[in-house]
C-alpha cells in the first residue's frame, strides 16, 4: 500500500471513530440520560446545526468528556475544589438589573454549577472566545491574543482577591466599574423602560392582563396550568425570608408556555407565570416570573462525586437558585424552587432589562480585548465568592488562595498555556460539527 492510501486510511479511520464517540455521547446524554423524546431532540439538534459554536453551546457533556480525559499541570487540589459555573461561554452574560435596582453586567445562566476544578469554566470560556474570533475571521494570532485577555484579566482579579486588594462579597460591574461596549450597553439599558417587555409579552383584556400567544409562547394545557398552580405554595416556601413579600404579591394572574430559548435547554419544560406585584388589576407593574425545568450538572457526570454538595442539594432547583445567590452581590429577589410531577425547577425573575452584548457588533479589537477583560474579572468574582464567603456550610476556605496557587507565579505561561489548548479544540469543535451535521443527515433520512 503506498503511503498516500495509508494516510487516507489512517484519516477516514480517525473520522470514523471519533464520529462512533460523538454519536454515542449524545445517544447516551439526550437519549438516555435526558430521556428527550424524538421530537425535542429534533429541535435541539436542528439549533445546534446552526453553527460551530451553536453546536459547542449544545453539547457541553462532549467537552467535559473530553477535557476530563486529559492531563493539565494547572488544575487545583481536587481537594479544595471550586463552585464553578459550568457552562462558561461568551454568550452566558448580559446586562440585568440586580435585586438593588442597579443594572449590572454578569453571568446569568447558572443552570450546570457544581463542584470542581475552576480550571473547567476557563478551558470552556476560552474555546469560546477562540470560536467566536474564528466567526470573525481572526487567526490563530488574534484568538490567542483575545483568550490571553481573558485569562489575564481573570488571573489579576484572582491575585487582588487573594491579596485581599477587593472585596468579591461586594465587587459588582455597573457603568461605574465598566468601560467600552459594557459601559455603553449598560448606560442603554438603564434607559430602557420596565414595561417595555410586559407589554411585548401581554395584552390588556377589559378586566385584566394575560399573557400574548406568539410562536415562543403558547397557553398551558389545563393540566399543565393545574400542576403550576399546585406546586406554587412551594416555591413561595422556598423564597428567602428577608426579600419576601406578602403571598398576594405572587399571586397567579396567567400562565404561559416558553418555547426557543436556549440551546442545551432544549426540550425541558419552561412557564412564564404573571404575578399581581404591587398594583391592580391592570397595572404595567405585573411581574413576569419564570419557571425552567432543571436536571443534574453535567460536569456532575465528569467530576469526583462531592457527598456533603448532593445532601445540601438533593432538589436541583435549590442547586441552581443557590449557586446564583452564591456567585453575585446582590442576587434576584425571586429566585425560588418547586417540584412539578417529579420534576425539579427553579424560579426566577424574567428581567425586563436583560440584554446581551452580541459578539457581532464586537467590531474593533480593542472593544473585543474590553469585553472579554472584563469578562475574565467578572469569572474571577464567581469563583472567589462562591466558598468561604458564604454561609452555606460547603467550604471552609477561600477559592482565590486554591486558584492563585493552581497558577503559579507565571501568569504568561499560564495564559500561553490554556490559549493555546483551546484554539487546538476549537478546531476539533469545527471538525465535530462538521461529523454532527453529517450524522444529523443521516439520521433524518432514516427516520
Amino acid at each position: 500500500m503506498n503511503s498516500e492510501l495509508l494516510t487516507e486510511r489512517v484519516r477516514l479511520t480517525q473520522k470514523k471513530l471519533r464520529k462512533e464517540l460523538l454519536t454515542r455521547v449524545l445517544d447516551e446524554f439526550d437519549g438516555q440520560i435526558m430521556a428527550l423524546p424524538e421530537a425535542k431532540r429534533g429541535q435541539k439538534y436542528a439549533k445546534m446545526a446552526g453553527s460551530p459554536f451553536s453546536f459547542f453551546r449544545g453539547s457541553a457533556y462532549l467537552f467535559y468528556f473530553d477535557a476530563s480525559r486529559e492531563w493539565f499541570p494547572y488544575h487545583s487540589s481536587p481537594e479544595r475544589p471550586t463552585w464553578i459555573q459550568g457552562d462558561l461561554h461568551f454568550e452566558n452574560f448580559g446586562a440585568f438589573r440586580s435585586e438593588e435596582g442597579r443594572i449590572v453586567y454578569d453571568v446569568n445562566d447558572f443552570d450546570e454549577g457544581y463542584l470542581g476544578s475552576y480550571l473547567y469554566d476557563l478551558l470552556r470560556m476560552s474555546v469560546s472566545v477562540a470560536l467566536v474570533c474564528r466567526t470573525k475571521d481572526i487567526g490563530a494570532d488574534g484568538q490567542k491574543e483575545a483568550i490571553t485577555a481573558y485569562l489575564d484579566a481573570y488571573a489579576n482579579q484572582i491575585r487582588r482577591f487573594a491579596r485581599r486588594k477587593d472585596d468579591p462579597r461586594t465587587l459588582v460591574f455597573d457603568k461605574d466599574r465598566t468601560a467600552g461596549p459594557i459601559r455603553k450597553l449598560l448606560k442603554k439599558t438603564e434607559k430602557r423602560i420596565a414595561s417595555q417587555f410586559l407589554e411585548g409579552v401581554t395584552t390588556l383584556t377589559r378586566t385584566t392582563r394575560r399573557f400574548a400567544k406568539s410562536e415562543e409562547i403558547v397557553p398551558p394545557t389545563p393540566q399543565e396550568r393545574r400542576m403550576l398552580e399546585e406546586s406554587w405554595p412551594q416555591y413561595l416556601q422556598s423564597l428567602e425570608w428577608k426579600t419576601k413579600r406578602s403571598d398576594g404579591y405572587y399571586a397567579i394572574k396567567d400562565v404561559a408556555v416558553k418555547h426557543g430559548s436556549g440551546t442545551a435547554s432544549i426540550g425541558l419544560d419552561r412557564f412564564y407565570v404573571l404575578i399581581e406585584g404591587e398594583g391592580g388589576e391592570q397595572a404595567l407593574d405585573d411581574i413576569v416570573i419564570e419557571v425552567k425545568e432543571v436536571r443534574a450538572p453535567v460536569p456532575a457526570y465528569f467530576m469526583s462525586y462531592n457527598e456533603a454538595f448532593w445532601n445540601y442539594f438533593g432538589h436541583q432547583g435549590k442547586r441552581v437558585i443557590v449557586t446564583q445567590q452564591a456567585m453575585h452581590h446582590e442576587a434576584d429577589p425571586f429566585l425560588g424552587f418547586l417540584t412539578m410531577d417529579g420534576r425539579h425547577f427553579y424560579v426566577r425573575e424574567r428581567s425586563p432589562y436583560k440584554k446581551r452584548l452580541k459578539a457581532d457588533k464586537l467590531t474593533e479589537k480593542e472593544d473585543l480585548l474590553s469585553v472579554l477583560d472584563c469578562m475574565g474579572r467578572i469569572t474571577a468574582k464567581l469563583h472567589a465568592r462562591a466558598d468561604a464567603d458564604m454561609k452555606h456550610g460547603l467550604m471552609a476556605y477561600h477559592s482565590e488562595e486554591e486558584i492563585l496557587r493552581a497558577i503559579g507565579p507565571d501568569t504568561d505561561a499560564f495564559c500561553d498555556y490554556i490559549a493555546h489548548w483551546a484554539i487546538a479544540y476549537a478546531h476539533q469543535v469545527e471538525e465535530d460539527y462538521a461529523l454532527f451535521v453529517e450524522w444529523l443527515d443521516e439520521r433524518q433520512e432514516r427516520a
